[in-house]
């Protein structure tokens, strides 16, 4: 995530490099004097140039021998937003979507070039898709007695409105107020016992009562993914069984190696050391 934080200077010193030739043109104009993109230029470089010119340098060299499609990225971008809630959120909103996508892009392809000599097996494949569980969505009722969770599914199965009996009784305030709604989960996001619920329930059906460490539920889940064929997802599933073999010092030392063999020069004696050039 700190990467992403740093994404706004990195687009920043890209829009500016093709203007460092002593450009004068004032870009912030004050009564205490005037900022000029020559300026500005050089303090991003000095500032966050050798990372920035790296992560260029990659995306260069890596962009030639890889692609990386908006599926994938949208893909990712779901996977981290599980992992990261908030902060993903935080992320985009200070430096705007685009550029968390272009950071994304250079994560997967990075990843792509040092996964490239894994070697997974079938039997590996299958047993990943056998046990792969599409999201499911689901919306529920919280209470602390078993008592009061009585109550609620005989009203429910009396036809009495999910939603407003959420409202009415759940003990969730994240859910309450929008009917009981948990949005899309998949497996590992929720206690044990409440998965293993949801993922029994067919959609429109109600469970009963599901004691937790939280209280009482009643789930109700409201739409399911459908599971792919493993032909369909077989290239997705390579990627995700490769990655989880990866080692981060081998990612970073097969992408140093694909850069050398660029014959990456660099000008700027200030960022030659960014390859160890001298």
């Amino acid at each position: 995530m700190k990467k992403w934080m740093m994404a706004a200077a990195v687009v920043s010193l890209m829009a500016l490099s093709a203007c460092n030739n002593g450009d004068s043109e004032a870009i912030v104009e004050t009564k205490s004097g005037d900022i000029t993109k020559d300026e500005f230029y050089h303090e991003m470089k000095e500032r966050v140039g050798k990372t920035v010119l790296r992560d260029l340098i990659d995306e260069k060299v890596l962009s030639k021998k890889y692609k990386v499609t908006d599926e994938e990225i949208d893909r990712e971008i779901e996977r981290i937003k599980e992992a990261y809630g908030t902060q993903y959120d935080l992320a985009v909103q200070q430096n705007g979507e685009k550029v968390i996508r272009e950071m994304i892009k250079l994560d997967l392809l990075r990843t792509k070039a040092a996964i490239e000599d894994i070697k997974v097996t079938d039997k590996e494949l299958k047993e990943y898709y056998d046990n792969y569980k599409p999201k499911v969505r689901a919306s529920h009722i919280l209470v602390k007695d078993e008592k009061t969770a009585k109550e609620v599914k005989a009203k429910l199965d009396k036809g009495e409105d999910f939603a407003k009996l959420a409202k009415e009784y759940s003990q969730d305030p994240g859910s309450a107020s929008n009917g009981g709604d948990l949005g899309w989960f998949g497996p590992g996001k929720m206690v044990k016992e409440f998965e293993d619920a949801a993922y029994k329930l067919k959609v429109g059906e109600v469970s009963d009562p599901i004691k937790t460490d939280y209280g009482y539920h009643i789930i109700k889940v409201t739409d399911k993914e459908k599971k792919k064929s493993f032909n369909e997802m077989k290239d997705e599933i390579t990627f995700e069984v490769k990655r989880s073999k990866l080692d981060p010092a081998a990612m970073q030392s097969k992408v140093d190696e694909l850069v050398k063999d660029a014959d990456v020069k660099i000008k700027d004696k200030d960022l030659q050391d960014v390859l160890g050039q001298q």
